[in-house]
């Protein structure tokens, strides 16, 4: 029984560091999007565009933002699962 508890618990320490790191690589991911995308558009200022009402530019750069913001998701949440199996074996 008491290695039953010693595992999960083990599970919850593993899953709480790999939902921090996670957290981690998010916000710094996060920050990077916008210049990422500033890169791949060298002559457009995004800022400028979608103030003047461009709403291509606005729609695009929300696209990239969020494919971004799922596939970091993604990484969390395979982080979080990975701690809890390797807590559990």
């Amino acid at each position: 029984m008491t290695a039953t508890i010693i595992n999960i618990l083990w599970a919850i320490i593993f899953s709480f560091i790999g939902a921090a790191l996670g957290i981690l690589l998010f916000v710094k991911i996060s920050r990077k999007l916008p210049s990422i995308f500033d890169r791949i558009t060298p002559n457009i200022d995004e800022g400028k565009e979608m103030i003047r009402g461009n709403l291509a530019v606005a729609e695009y750069f929300g696209k990239i933002v969020a494919a971004g913001i799922i596939g970091i998701s993604i990484i969390i949440g395979l982080a979080v699962f990975a701690g809890i199996i390797a807590g559990l074996h």
